[in-house]
């Protein structure tokens, strides 16, 4: 079965820059197609960016654009979220998700996945 598990997250200043880590159990990650999302309280969720399986191609929210970015770590089986330039409207409950369909191409919206965990906090005061 495979799993995702979020981490990394936490109260940062405005901006700050944080690492979030999505670790991956019962596959190899480089194999899988992952895609990071976030959701603030009332708010939907939304696309925050993704990574391609093998390729590793990527691709970014616009309102993300330039500040953050997404790789992996084969070794450890782990795909990042690298965040810089924080602000408080990035405060959201932060989650990393796989595609179903394994596409070569990034979905953005939420309801095209399905395998969500805990996700991880992000809290950003000004």
């Amino acid at each position: 079965q495979v799993q995702l598990v979020e981490s990394g997250g936490g109260l940062v200043q405005a901006g700050d820059s944080l690492r979030l880590s999505c670790t991956v159990s019962g596959r190899t990650s480089s194999s899988l197609t992952v895609v990071w999302f976030r959701q603030a309280p009332g708010k939907e969720r939304e696309f925050v960016g993704g990574i391609s399986h093998d390729e590793d191609y990527t691709s970014y929210a616009d309102s993300l654009k330039g500040r953050c970015a997404i790789s992996r770590d084969n070794a450890k089986n782990t795909v990042y979220l690298q965040m810089n330039s924080l602000k408080p409207e990035d405060t959201a409950v932060y989650f990393c998700t796989r595609d179903p369909l394994n596409r070569l191409t990034i979905a953005t919206k939420a309801y095209e996945y399905f395998d969500w965990g805990q996700g991880t906090q992000v809290t950003v005061s000004s």
